[in-house]
């Protein structure tokens, strides 16, 4: 398979550090398809990557998401290799990434970052988050993935064209992630180095903020991937909030025969439900895994 077939996809902003020395890398290993996709950098990150050799495209939003999803229907090769532009990823990384797409054995490639971090690439914090989003991820849709935000992947452009995306800031990763898992899409983790980021460049990357809106996105997008989980936590908060002031009437009434009609009734309200929740999400798991197995089909007959 040529490297014509590859075009080498890397969202930026602010990143005339490190641009360069990423784009000539891959142009040393044989790769002549760099696309920039810009949003609306203040520095010189377009410049620099034009005068490169690599094409830019530049976002008409703001948002890594919304960059992506504007981009990747301008793209005309077979395979999408995705890479920030900090410097933190390795080009020549590349080859162990794009394997398992050319050889046929898998539609979506993740460069798991974890397996080889040079010292105070991650912070602890940081570091503590991912990987409670990445259990989070693993209870939710079942699929064992160790680095589900890596900036560092690879899939087939038809494959990534399957996915419904609305994601427009970090939460793409994730979303990308579990939209492939909807579609029935073969995913596969490889070990990536992951190294400190470029003298100059700075993170865009809010821990708190940027961490809790990934969670939302997880939970939100169980809505349909897992309905029980989604249904069946939120019944099981609304019906134990029904038992407690259950039990708080009770206790007065057994006690002092002091009687609280209008918490009975809300303890009532709350256990049922509470109850019709865990039955819409019974009902909904039926459905999603009759989808799943629905698109697992469609996509086997479209290869």
């Amino acid at each position: 398979m040529s490297h014509k077939d590859i075009c080498i996809l890397i969202p930026t902003l602010n990143e005339e550090k490190s641009i360069q020395p990423v784009i000539r890398e891959f142009q040393e290993l044989g790769y002549d398809n760099i696309l920039v996709v810009d949003g609306h950098s203040t520095d010189k990150t377009v410049e620099k990557a034009r005068a490169s050799g690599a094409k830019v495209f530049i976002q008409s939003g703001s948002g890594k998401g919304q960059a992506l999803k504007e981009v990747f229907g301008h793209i005309k090769e077979r395979y999408i290799l995705l890479i920030d532009g900090d410097g933190t990823y390795l080009p020549r990384d590349a080859a162990r990434i794009m394997e398992p797409i050319l050889e046929g054995q898998a539609d979506h490639v993740v460069g798991n970052r974890l397996e080889n971090i040079q010292g105070g690439a991650i912070k602890r914090l940081n570091m503590f988050g991912n990987k409670m989003i990445n259990r989070f991820f693993a209870a939710i849709y079942r699929v064992q993935l160790h680095d589900i935000l890596s900036g560092y992947r690879a899939f087939t452009t038809e494959g990534i064209r399957m996915l419904d995306l609305s994601m427009p800031g970090f939460e793409i990763e994730s979303e990308m992630t579990i939209e492939s898992v909807k579609k029935g899409l073969r995913i596969i983790e490889v070990p990536i180095t992951y190294q400190p980021r470029s003298a100059g460049t700075k993170t865009k990357l809010h821990p708190f903020r940027d961490g809790l809106k990934i969670i939302l996105t997880i939970f939100r997008m169980a809505k349909t991937e897992n309905p029980m989980f989604y249904f069946g936590l939120m019944g099981s908060f609304v019906g134990l909030l029904g038992f407690l002031v259950g039990v708080y009437v009770a206790r007065d009434w057994l006690l002092w025969r002091i009687e609280h009609v209008p918490l009975t009734i809300l303890t009532a309200i709350l256990i049922i439900v509470g109850i019709q929740l865990f039955m819409i999400g019974m009902q909904g798991d039926m459905m999603a895994s009759m989808h799943r197995e629905m698109m697992r089909e469609l996509y086997r007959k479209k290869r």
